[in-house]
């Protein structure tokens, strides 16, 4: 896989890895402040949640050149 295309899998990986580790740990908080929305968590951890999305996204970005520089699936005609 090329730079280029191995900077996009990665990115896609990355947001997709994001979005699904957003929610863990979110907890919304017992009273509400006026102005915020009821659902808005108390604590996001916003910095840990993108450390481990990083490592998660770099750890299946492996796993996905490996397959991809394999050939075990291919797109190409033989």
């Amino acid at each position: 896989m090329d730079f280029v295309s191995g900077l996009v899998v990665y990115i896609l990986l990355w947001w997709w890895v994001l979005f699904m580790v957003l929610p863990f740990g979110a907890k919304a908080p017992d009273e509400v402040e006026t102005g915020h929305a009821t659902s808005a968590p108390e604590r996001p951890n916003l910095w840990r949640k993108i450390i481990i999305t990083s490592v998660i996204a770099a750890i299946l970005w492996v796993i996905a050149d490996a397959i991809i520089s394999s050939g075990i699936f291919t797109f190409r005609e033989a």
